[in-house]
């Protein structure tokens, strides 16, 4: 069984704090329905930059955790449980996984555009998971808010909407920028 360094778990335990602090801190500013988490994905996308795929899935899932038990998902709960749980876990987790992964198949590269892909990544899976968990659990209800409009659009300008431009932009400049200020290296072990 591999060893995880002390550094790793220091880091996991301050960055899944951090993640919880920043999405509770941003639930008081609403777009809509919803918070804007705009700055949870920042250290999603830095844990797995800087401590591997798992510890962005990690802090992916904790996000999602957090949203469940916030309340802010209680719309979509009150249609489907089971597809509400399994697209908020599922985004987060995901969304964390996979800007870990941009981020490990760049790093040797380069260091800056590895970061910044992994930023860029990261809301685009997250709004892409929510899309499609939108389309293929809560369909019927989303159809029936539409009324006339196409329901795709629908959940695109409503439930989507600028957070996702607002996501997309912060993760793109502040990801990068605190990396390089930090001057954040990968943790093995």
């Amino acid at each position: 069984m591999k060893k995880v360094s002390t550094k790793k778990i220091v880091l996991g335990g301050v960055l899944t704090a951090l993640v919880i602090a920043l999405y509770l801190m941003a639930s008081f500013i609403r777009l809509g329905t919803f918070s804007t988490a705009t700055l949870v994905l920042v250290p999603i996308i830095l844990g797995g930059a800087t401590c591997g795929c798992l510890m962005g899935a990690w802090l992916g899932l904790v996000f999602g955790l957090v949203v469940l038990l916030s309340g802010d998902a209680g719309p979509f709960l009150a249609i489907s449980v089971p597809g509400t749980i399994i697209t908020v876990l599922a985004k987060g987790a995901l969304s964390g996984l996979l800007s870990a992964l941009v981020y490990k198949a760049l790093n040797k590269w380069n260091k800056l555009v590895a970061v910044i892909s992994a930023s860029l990544i990261c809301p685009f899976v997250n709004t892409a998971i929510f899309v499609l968990g939108c389309l293929t659990f809560f369909l019927p209800a989303l159809s029936l808010q539409a009324g006339d409009q196409n329901v795709f659009l629908f959940i695109l300008t409503v439930y989507v909407g600028g957070n996702f431009f607002l996501e997309l932009g912060v993760n793109a400049v502040l990801a990068p920028v605190i990396f390089r200020l930090l001057n954040i290296k990968e943790i093995k072990g």
